[in-house]
């Protein structure tokens, strides 16, 4: 009679330890949840303050249980405070999405949610956020609270142009600016007590096309105290917003000049500057904003179609000049939201398209994008066909992909923007295109003659 082999039940393997000392931490906005490796501490789950002698306790407590990274959750901006202290400690800290650590079914408490982190972190599972380094989170600190500053100026121009809607002056409907040099000059006098229509007129600058008859005509109203006091208050905020705005951009110039130098601009001069950015745009600083970048970068990226000082700017300060922590343009792409994001299974297509990616970097693209609509470049040429082909919203993704591609290309190599490398791709497009054509016209019945010395009779 055969035994009977005892089948033994075997214990699942031990997941391989990337990393042995991480912990994980809930960030809460007055509390915060710790989690570390249970053969370290007789409490592996704590739980501190956010006063920041509790953030300092933690630290401590971290460091007394040999933890050498840390992976956290980017909750608003309540992890900018420990990620500080922990920076500063020498402990390597993974800024991780949300969506990225998602719980699995049945994890729904704070606890739960650090020792989830401490595990998917210790095996490798997490990947850490793209964050700048310390100087450049410093100007796009100054650089967030600028753009906030601006739409707080364009709000008190909307409260301008309504206390004159209901006094039915329609200067704003006249210029072009209602802060410019004139419409300013006129508010300020009506405010003054002016309201002779002739003489208010009289302070318009030669530069506004409208006649000054017509700017006359427009300052015939109904002036009431109610909404002369609201004028008032609203020019007076206005004129504050651009006094802080003014010292923002000085502290954002400051923070500029420590920055380290790619090129020594007396060695290697600053490149001319295209037609179209030689005339300063509105919203720029006062200081040679082309002439900082150019130093920084290495290059002068003006020299694309589309790519201003304030999209440049912009890109400076949300990625820095450091470009190495991308592997390829595609994965700088990818990080702008700007490539395809394509959900297959099975073999099947499930979506297609573009991720939701709030990133500063990627609307400046998308802005840069948008102005080549009548650009006579080779990248208007390449916006104007994505446009006939895939409509307006997709060819202002594909253009700024291309743009984010050669922002990338330029920075990493150091090398000029040079407009002659698209010849060869125009070429290719254009013998396509010939191709198309002759095919439509045989078609049709007809048969295309070139035309001599390329000229139409």
């Amino acid at each position: 009679m055969a035994r009977k082999r005892k089948h033994g039940t075997k214990s699942p393997p031990e997941p391989l330890m990337i990393h042995p000392d991480a912990a994980g931490i809930d960030i809460g906005a007055t509390e915060i949840f710790v989690a570390v490796p249970t053969a370290r501490d007789e409490t592996p789950v704590r739980s501190f303050p956010t006063f920041t002698q509790d953030l300092n306790a933690l630290a401590d407590w971290l460091g007394r249980c040999g933890i050498k990274t840390v992976a956290m959750e980017s909750t608003g901006v309540y992890w900018i405070p420990l990620f500080q202290i922990l920076e500063t400690r020498g402990v390597e800290v993974c800024l991780v999405n949300a969506h990225h650590a998602k719980n699995v079914p049945g994890r729904r408490t704070d606890v739960s949610d650090c020792q989830w982190l401490q595990y998917l972190h210790s095996v490798g599972l997490l990947r850490a956020s793209f964050r700048p380094a310390q100087e450049i989170c410093a100007v796009r600190t100054l650089l967030r609270h600028r753009e906030g500053l601006v739409q707080m100026a364009s709000g008190h121009i909307q409260h301008m142009q309504k206390a004159l809607d209901q006094m039915n002056l329609q200067i704003h409907h006249v210029l072009s600016d209602i802060t410019g040099v004139t419409g300013l000059a006129i508010i300020e006098a009506i405010l003054g007590g002016e309201r002779d229509p002739q003489v208010l007129a009289k302070l318009r600058d030669w530069r506004v096309r409208a006649s000054e008859e017509v700017v006359a005509k427009s300052l015939v109203g109904d002036y009431r105290r109610e909404h002369l006091f609201t004028l008032r208050q609203s020019v007076v905020a206005y004129r504050q917003c651009q006094q802080l705005i003014a010292e923002c951009d000085q502290e954002i110039h400051r923070g500029l000049e420590t920055l380290p130098s790619k090129t020594d601009l007396f060695q290697a001069p600053l490149p001319p500057a295209k037609p179209a950015t030689k005339k300063r745009k509105v919203g720029e600083p006062d200081y040679d904003l082309r002439a900082q970048h150019y130093r920084i970068l290495g290059v002068d990226l003006t020299q694309v179609p589309g790519i201003s000082s304030l999209i440049v700017h912009t890109v400076l300060t949300e990625v820095g000049p450091d470009f190495s922590k991308f592997r390829s343009a595609s994965a700088f792409a990818s990080w702008l939201g700007l490539c395809p994001d394509n959900d297959i299974s099975g073999g099947k297509v499930l979506w297609v398209g573009t991720r939701k990616v709030n990133n500063r970097a990627a609307k400046a693209f998308r802005l840069a994008a948008y102005t080549l609509h009548h650009s006579h470049s080779a990248l208007g040429d390449h916006y104007r066909r994505m446009r006939a082909k895939l409509g307006s919203p997709q060819a202002i993704t594909a253009t700024a992909h291309k743009l984010a591609r050669i922002t990338h290309h330029l920075i990493t190599t150091g090398q000029a923007y040079d407009e002659s490398a698209f010849a060869r791709d125009e070429k290719r497009y254009k013998k396509r295109a010939e191709v198309r054509l002759k095919a439509q016209a045989k078609a049709l019945g007809f048969q295309l003659v070139p035309a001599e010395n390329g000229s139409v009779p």
